[in-house]
């Protein structure tokens, strides 16, 4: 009996969800997928870049929120090109472009190109800064950037440091270090106890916010933090430091730090360092300089000198991604004696025992306040090797030459009054009506500046200054010209003048009684 054949069907069964799942991970078999689907990101945000006209749009949050609302994270899209479309509405349209020269507002740089490959290469191996078995040569890397950091800063031989999330953090572990170095002779709990609430932080009157922030963070008194008045410049007093400090410890406080900072956020003023450096080593007080914003001035070609004596702080904040052009986020803090690092060591058996010590193991974990850690060092390791110190220092150079022009030119024009000129790169300056108008010069600016953001043909940003509603130029981009400059400020005067124009008329318009 003959048996009956049938034909086999060969169709190849659909992938399972793992199989597709899968194809979405980088690896050897996957890279095709990488280079076009990169490729594809590339092109799109090169093709706005080049098309930008404007810094933003405008739009407001009212109006975007809804957009973002409607997509359902549960349904995917399943393809990368429809997610970059629906991409360009919910974010790439209405991004705030901070490389467009009339982006004046905050501490937000264009970025160099050899570091935006740093990002792409840390991005694809994602190695992780914490321990040596997790990044090898990256761990090596960020230490030679924190010794040359260190060296450019002057900290002598026994200096070292960490790569952090931003100014803030570095900031915040800053005075970690100095607050356990103001306890190392309070043995025990009830000693500690004793000294917690009376340890105080000096900083200037212009100093940035996060000093507050790192001390309610770090369990001080709510008083922990003196702010020092500042000169007529907008630097700190060194006479008030000195005094301030003999006043607390008349009272049986201890001052366990004193900031200085290089490069105020509003105003761009460096403090005396030099002077706070000699008040602090007679007093036997850590001097931590924030130069978040100022640290562009290590490379400078010509003004290195404005940050004379900070090579003799205690602990030092830089922000790479304010000025040398590094993409957010590139920032260190850097000690002169790598043994109060100690102060923020833990191990774990199961990432950093002891022993590795013994075995002398660098594991970066050991000096961070972060466990899982990027490799943000590799985007300034690469533009440095790219590019060179001395051309970033000539980019900064050119921006501070920028805002002494900018200065210049509002500081001539009768329509604005100006603060103190910036020894950085910001301006503080108003609208300063004339005539009836003149008390609205607060509302005015106010108005000015939403009415300019709304817009999206420039961005500024505000500030007080004395009580008083102050706008601010913050230029970082060596593209922005004075005739950017000049157009911003006839567009400020435009919105700031009808206002005040339009709210005079109504006042005399308006029937008495």
């Amino acid at each position: 009996m003959t048996v009956p054949t049938y034909p086999v069907e060969t169709t190849t069964p659909p992938p399972s969800a793992s199989t597709a799942a899968r194809a979405q991970l980088l690896h050897g078999g996957s890279v095709e997928q990488y280079r076009r689907t990169i490729a594809d990101g590339v092109d799109r945000v090169a093709r706005r870049v080049a098309t930008v006209d404007r810094p933003g749009t405008g739009i407001t949050p009212t109006e975007l929120a809804p957009v973002v609302d409607r997509v359902d994270l549960d349904r995917p899209l399943g393809d990368a090109g429809a997610a970059l479309d629906e991409l360009e509405n919910v974010y790439l349209r209405d991004a705030v472009w901070f490389h467009h020269p009339r982006y004046l507002a905050h501490l937000n740089c264009p970025v160099a190109i050899p570091a935006l490959l740093g990002e792409a290469v840390l991005t694809a191996v994602n190695s992780s800064l914490d321990t040596w078995d997790q990044s090898a040569g990256a761990t090596l890397i960020e230490r030679r950037l924190i010794d040359w950091t260190a060296e450019r800063i002057g900290l002598g031989p026994h200096a070292d440091g960490i790569f952090t999330s931003g100014g803030s953090q570095s900031n915040l572990q800053a005075l970690l270090l100095a607050r356990e170095e103001a306890c190392v002779d309070a043995v025990g709990p009830a000693a500690r106890a004793d000294l917690l609430p009376r340890l105080r932080v000096l900083t200037s009157a212009a100093g940035h916010f996060s000093v507050q922030k790192s001390a309610k963070l770090l369990g001080l008194a709510p008083d922990a933090v003196i702010a020092v008045p500042t000169d007529a410049r907008r630097r700190i007093r060194p006479a008030a430091v000195r005094a301030e400090i003999a006043r607390c410890r008349q009272a049986g406080l201890v001052v366990m730090a004193v900031v200085g900072t290089a490069g105020t956020t509003d105003f761009g003023s460096i403090d005396p360092l030099t002077e706070l450096a000699e008040i602090c080593a007679a007093a036997g007080v850590w001097l931590h300089v924030d130069a978040a914003y100022g640290c562009g001035l290590l490379v400078s070609p010509t003004r290195r000198h404005l940050l004379d004596g900070i090579e003799r702080a205690d602990s030092v904040t830089v922000d790479f991604h304010k000025s040398f052009f590094q993409p957010v986020s590139s920032s260190a803090l850097v000690v002169r004696d790598r043994r109060a690092l100690r102060h923020v060591t833990y191990h774990a058996d199961y990432l950093n025992p002891a022993r590795m010590v013994e075995q002398r193991i660098p594991n970066q974990v050991d000096k961070s306040l972060q466990t899982t850690r990027r490799f943000d060092a590799l985007k300034l390791w690469l533009t440095l090797r790219v590019m060179g110190p001395d051309a970033l220092g000539t980019l900064f150079d050119e921006v501070v030459d920028r805002a002494a022009d900018a200065w210049q030119l509002v500081s001539e024009d009768p329509r604005f009054e100006v603060v103190t000129r910036s020894e950085l790169s910001t301006v503080v300056f108003r609208y300063l009506p004339t005539g009836p108008g003149r008390d609205l010069a607060d509302a005015a600016n106010l108005h000015a500046r939403e009415a300019l953001a709304a817009s999206g043909l420039a961005v500024v940003a505000g500030t007080r200054v004395d009580g008083r509603h102050f706008l601010k130029f913050t230029l970082l981009n060596p593209e922005t010209t004075v005739d950017d400059v000049g157009y911003v400020l006839d567009l400020i005067a435009t919105h700031a003048g009808r206002y005040v124009h339009d709210h005079v008329a109504a006042d005399l318009t308006c029937p008495v009684g």
